[in-house]
Protein backbone atom coordinates (compact mmCIF):
# COMPACT_ATOMS: atom_id res chain seq x y z
CA UNK A 1 0.00 0.00 0.00
CA UNK A 2 1.37 3.37 -1.03
CA UNK A 3 1.24 6.08 1.57
CA UNK A 4 1.00 9.67 0.45
CA UNK A 5 1.88 12.60 2.60
CA UNK A 6 0.76 16.16 2.00
CA UNK A 7 3.40 18.80 2.65
CA UNK A 8 2.15 22.33 3.04
CA UNK A 9 4.58 24.92 1.69
CA UNK A 10 3.42 28.46 2.15
CA UNK A 11 5.06 31.41 0.51
CA UNK A 12 3.71 34.91 0.51
CA UNK A 13 2.69 35.51 -3.08
CA UNK A 14 3.29 39.22 -2.89
CA UNK A 15 6.57 39.04 -0.98
CA UNK A 16 8.62 40.30 -3.95
CA UNK A 17 6.24 43.22 -4.40
CA UNK A 18 6.41 44.01 -0.71
CA UNK A 19 10.21 44.04 -0.68
CA UNK A 20 10.28 46.57 -3.53
CA UNK A 21 7.55 48.62 -1.85
CA UNK A 22 9.57 48.77 1.34
CA UNK A 23 12.58 50.06 -0.57
CA UNK A 24 10.41 52.77 -2.14
CA UNK A 25 8.99 53.64 1.27
CA UNK A 26 12.49 54.07 2.62
CA UNK A 27 13.49 56.33 -0.27
CA UNK A 28 10.45 58.51 0.36
CA UNK A 29 11.10 58.58 4.10
CA UNK A 30 14.74 59.56 3.64
CA UNK A 31 13.67 62.45 1.42
CA UNK A 32 10.78 63.53 3.64
CA UNK A 33 8.20 62.99 0.90
CA UNK A 34 4.63 62.19 1.92
CA UNK A 35 3.08 59.93 -0.75
CA UNK A 36 -0.49 58.87 -1.34
CA UNK A 37 -1.96 56.11 -3.52
CA UNK A 38 -5.37 57.19 -4.89
CA UNK A 39 -7.70 54.34 -5.87
CA UNK A 40 -11.27 54.33 -7.16
CA UNK A 41 -13.50 52.93 -9.85
CA UNK A 42 -13.49 54.61 -13.29
CA UNK A 43 -15.28 57.95 -13.18
CA UNK A 44 -15.33 58.32 -9.39
CA UNK A 45 -13.18 61.44 -9.58
CA UNK A 46 -9.51 60.52 -9.10
CA UNK A 47 -8.18 63.06 -11.59
CA UNK A 48 -10.67 65.71 -10.49
CA UNK A 49 -9.53 65.33 -6.89
CA UNK A 50 -5.89 65.56 -7.93
CA UNK A 51 -6.52 68.73 -9.95
CA UNK A 52 -8.40 70.34 -7.08
CA UNK A 53 -5.72 69.31 -4.59
CA UNK A 54 -2.80 70.56 -6.67
CA UNK A 55 -4.57 73.84 -7.40
CA UNK A 56 -5.19 74.44 -3.70
CA UNK A 57 -1.80 73.39 -2.33
CA UNK A 58 0.86 74.01 -4.98
CA UNK A 59 1.53 77.50 -3.63
CA UNK A 60 2.52 76.16 -0.21
CA UNK A 61 4.22 72.83 -0.95
CA UNK A 62 6.10 71.12 -3.75
CA UNK A 63 3.91 68.51 -5.45
CA UNK A 64 4.58 65.83 -8.05
CA UNK A 65 2.28 63.18 -9.49
CA UNK A 66 2.49 59.72 -11.04
CA UNK A 67 -0.32 58.39 -13.21
CA UNK A 68 -0.90 54.76 -14.14
CA UNK A 69 -2.57 54.49 -17.53
CA UNK A 70 -2.05 53.47 -21.15
CA UNK A 71 -2.49 56.96 -22.58
CA UNK A 72 -1.32 60.35 -21.24
CA UNK A 73 -4.76 62.00 -21.16
CA UNK A 74 -4.80 62.50 -17.38
CA UNK A 75 -1.09 63.28 -17.32
CA UNK A 76 -1.68 66.18 -19.69
CA UNK A 77 -4.55 67.49 -17.54
CA UNK A 78 -2.47 67.38 -14.37
CA UNK A 79 0.56 68.92 -16.10
CA UNK A 80 -1.48 72.07 -16.77
CA UNK A 81 -1.12 72.77 -13.04
CA UNK A 82 2.61 73.30 -13.57
CA UNK A 83 3.88 70.32 -11.57
CA UNK A 84 6.00 67.33 -12.56
CA UNK A 85 3.83 64.41 -13.57
CA UNK A 86 5.07 61.07 -14.86
CA UNK A 87 3.17 58.36 -16.74
CA UNK A 88 3.53 54.69 -15.86
CA UNK A 89 2.33 52.89 -18.97
CA UNK A 90 0.61 49.84 -17.50
CA UNK A 91 0.25 48.05 -20.82
CA UNK A 92 -3.39 47.36 -19.99
CA UNK A 93 -2.76 45.83 -16.55
CA UNK A 94 -5.54 46.31 -14.02
CA UNK A 95 -3.36 47.80 -11.27
CA UNK A 96 -0.07 49.42 -10.42
CA UNK A 97 2.48 47.40 -8.49
CA UNK A 98 5.69 48.24 -6.68
CA UNK A 99 7.86 47.19 -9.60
CA UNK A 100 6.06 49.66 -11.87
CA UNK A 101 6.40 52.31 -9.21
CA UNK A 102 10.12 51.60 -8.87
CA UNK A 103 10.56 52.17 -12.60
CA UNK A 104 9.47 55.78 -12.28
CA UNK A 105 11.31 56.66 -9.07
CA UNK A 106 14.60 57.62 -10.81
CA UNK A 107 12.70 60.25 -12.82
CA UNK A 108 11.50 61.98 -9.67
CA UNK A 109 13.67 64.54 -7.88
CA UNK A 110 12.64 63.55 -4.37
CA UNK A 111 14.68 66.36 -2.85
CA UNK A 112 12.30 68.81 -4.53
CA UNK A 113 9.02 67.13 -3.54
CA UNK A 114 6.90 67.42 -0.41
CA UNK A 115 3.79 65.58 -1.62
CA UNK A 116 3.73 62.78 -4.17
CA UNK A 117 0.34 61.82 -5.58
CA UNK A 118 -0.05 58.45 -7.31
CA UNK A 119 -3.16 57.90 -9.41
CA UNK A 120 -3.81 54.18 -9.63
CA UNK A 121 -5.83 52.31 -12.26
CA UNK A 122 -9.61 52.70 -12.13
CA UNK A 123 -10.51 49.39 -10.50
CA UNK A 124 -11.96 48.38 -7.12
CA UNK A 125 -10.41 44.91 -6.99
CA UNK A 126 -6.83 44.51 -8.22
CA UNK A 127 -5.17 47.68 -6.84
CA UNK A 128 -6.21 46.76 -3.31
CA UNK A 129 -3.67 43.93 -3.17
CA UNK A 130 -0.49 45.76 -4.12
CA UNK A 131 1.57 47.94 -1.80
CA UNK A 132 3.28 50.76 -3.72
CA UNK A 133 5.42 52.03 -0.86
CA UNK A 134 3.24 55.08 -0.27
CA UNK A 135 2.31 56.43 3.15
CA UNK A 136 -1.46 56.34 2.74
CA UNK A 137 -4.05 54.55 0.64
CA UNK A 138 -6.81 56.93 -0.43
CA UNK A 139 -10.07 55.45 -1.71
CA UNK A 140 -12.65 57.56 -3.53
CA UNK A 141 -16.27 56.45 -3.73
CA UNK A 142 -18.90 58.49 -5.54
CA UNK A 143 -22.61 58.94 -5.09
CA UNK A 144 -23.60 57.89 -8.65
CA UNK A 145 -21.87 54.52 -8.13
CA UNK A 146 -24.40 53.54 -5.48
CA UNK A 147 -24.24 52.95 -1.73
CA UNK A 148 -23.46 49.22 -1.89
CA UNK A 149 -19.79 49.39 -2.94
CA UNK A 150 -18.31 48.59 0.50
CA UNK A 151 -20.38 45.42 0.56
CA UNK A 152 -19.27 44.37 -2.94
CA UNK A 153 -15.59 45.31 -2.71
CA UNK A 154 -14.58 44.76 0.93
CA UNK A 155 -10.82 44.43 0.36
CA UNK A 156 -10.58 47.90 -1.12
CA UNK A 157 -12.50 49.54 1.71
CA UNK A 158 -10.84 47.51 4.43
CA UNK A 159 -7.41 48.68 3.34
CA UNK A 160 -8.22 52.40 3.06
CA UNK A 161 -6.49 54.93 5.29
CA UNK A 162 -8.76 57.70 4.00
CA UNK A 163 -12.13 57.45 2.28
CA UNK A 164 -13.63 60.30 0.28
CA UNK A 165 -17.25 60.18 -0.82
CA UNK A 166 -17.25 62.34 -3.93
CA UNK A 167 -20.10 63.97 -5.84
CA UNK A 168 -22.21 64.66 -2.75
CA UNK A 169 -23.89 67.38 -4.80
CA UNK A 170 -25.78 64.48 -6.41
CA UNK A 171 -27.33 63.32 -3.13
CA UNK A 172 -30.55 65.22 -3.83
CA UNK A 173 -30.86 63.49 -7.21
CA UNK A 174 -29.55 60.00 -6.43
CA UNK A 175 -31.04 57.21 -4.33
CA UNK A 176 -27.99 56.94 -2.08
CA UNK A 177 -28.30 55.96 1.60
CA UNK A 178 -25.32 57.56 3.31
CA UNK A 179 -25.91 55.74 6.60
CA UNK A 180 -26.10 52.36 4.85
CA UNK A 181 -22.87 53.21 3.05
CA UNK A 182 -21.15 54.26 6.29
CA UNK A 183 -22.28 51.10 8.11
CA UNK A 184 -20.73 48.99 5.37
CA UNK A 185 -17.48 50.92 5.60
CA UNK A 186 -17.31 50.90 9.40
CA UNK A 187 -17.92 47.14 9.53
CA UNK A 188 -14.73 46.71 7.50
CA UNK A 189 -12.65 49.66 8.64
CA UNK A 190 -13.83 51.15 11.90
CA UNK A 191 -12.85 54.77 12.40
CA UNK A 192 -11.45 55.30 8.91
CA UNK A 193 -10.87 58.98 8.12
CA UNK A 194 -13.88 60.05 6.05
CA UNK A 195 -14.45 63.15 3.94
CA UNK A 196 -17.75 63.80 2.08
CA UNK A 197 -16.76 66.07 -0.81
CA UNK A 198 -17.73 67.44 -4.17
CA UNK A 199 -14.89 68.07 -6.58
CA UNK A 200 -17.34 69.96 -8.79
CA UNK A 201 -18.52 72.48 -6.19
CA UNK A 202 -15.59 72.31 -3.78
CA UNK A 203 -17.79 71.35 -0.83
CA UNK A 204 -15.88 69.50 1.90
CA UNK A 205 -12.48 69.76 0.21
CA UNK A 206 -10.97 72.12 2.78
CA UNK A 207 -11.00 69.34 5.38
CA UNK A 208 -9.18 67.05 2.93
CA UNK A 209 -6.60 69.75 2.19
CA UNK A 210 -6.03 70.29 5.92
CA UNK A 211 -5.49 66.56 6.42
CA UNK A 212 -2.82 66.57 3.71
CA UNK A 213 -1.15 69.68 5.12
CA UNK A 214 -0.86 68.04 8.52
CA UNK A 215 0.61 64.81 7.12
CA UNK A 216 3.16 66.69 5.03
CA UNK A 217 4.19 68.74 8.08
CA UNK A 218 4.57 65.58 10.14
CA UNK A 219 6.74 63.93 7.49
CA UNK A 220 8.97 66.99 7.25
CA UNK A 221 9.30 67.11 11.05
CA UNK A 222 10.30 63.44 11.21
CA UNK A 223 13.12 63.98 8.73
CA UNK A 224 14.27 67.15 10.51
CA UNK A 225 14.48 65.29 13.82
CA UNK A 226 16.51 62.51 12.25
CA UNK A 227 19.20 64.93 11.02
Amino acid sequence: MTTTRKINVEEKILSANDRIAQDIRQQLADAGVFAINIMASPGAGKTSLILRTVEALKGEMRIAAVDGDVVPVDVEKIATQGIQVELINTGGNCHLDANMMASVMPRLDLSGIDLLIVENIGNLICPAGFDLGTDARIVIASVPEGDDKPYKYPAMYKGADVLLLNKIDYLSLQDFDVEYFRRGVEALNEGVTFFPVSCRTGEGLDAWFDWLRQRVREKRATVAQAK
